[in-house]
């Protein structure tokens, strides 16, 4: 994942009326896909004459014309989402048909520009690429190693214990990881390793 991209760092809207039709962009940021179709299901207007989506959340990307002929809606936001540098964000076109047909051309240009203009005007603010330990520590040295972690902006997301001590799940950005990992071996006197869970990027 690029250092360079961005997230929304709250909804936004943008509305235009392109020909009569009237054409309201919803933008909000998600990390998962499951938030961003929830975000389609619960902004889209059942009164309106199409309601056309696109997220992208790192590698994972989906779009939807709903209706509209294939390729001039859903994939022009998409490419907005993507033109902007942003990720993790899901962008809703809603449409109210005013009588004129844009035809093929003027509908791409209609959602994507309409899209890309409701990015423009949003708030952003950087992806910290975030990194995943697993370590297991004696009771005794749970409490200072605890403390020690928040120097690193880590986040607990699981502690499950033991009979011999505790083992945490932490969360914590990527550029702390390696640095965070010997300060575990360092307070532990190299009985407690942290390993790689995984990586976000």
């Amino acid at each position: 994942m690029s250092d360079t991209l961005s997230t929304l760092a709250e909804p936004c809207r943008h509305q235009e009326e392109i020909k009569k039709s009237r054409f309201l962009a919803l933008a909000a940021p998600v990390e998962t896909p499951e938030q961003a179709l929830a975000f389609v299901r619960e902004a889209s207007d059942s009164a309106a004459t199409h309601n056309c989506w696109a997220y992208r959340i790192g590698q994972d990307y989906r779009f939807n014309d709903d209706g509209e002929p294939g390729g001039t809606a859903g994939r022009p936001i998409l490419q907005a989402i993507e033109g902007q540098g942003i990720d993790q964000a899901v962008v809703l076109v809603t449409r109210w048909f005013g009588g004129v047909k844009l035809g093929a051309g003027g509908l791409v240009r209609a959602y994507g520009g309409t899209a890309a203009e409701c990015l423009r005007r949003a708030a952003r603010r950087p992806i910290v690429p975030m990194a995943r330990l697993g370590v297991h520590c004696d009771f005794g040295e749970l409490a200072l190693l605890k403390a020690r972690l928040k120097e690193f902006d880590a986040h607990i997301e699981r502690e499950d214990f033991d009979a011999e001590g505790a083992t945490l799940a932490l969360r914590l950005p990527a550029r702390h990881a390696a640095e965070a990992e010997a300060r575990i071996v360092d307070l532990s006197r190299g009985r407690s390793v942290a390993r790689r869970l995984d990586l976000d990027d």
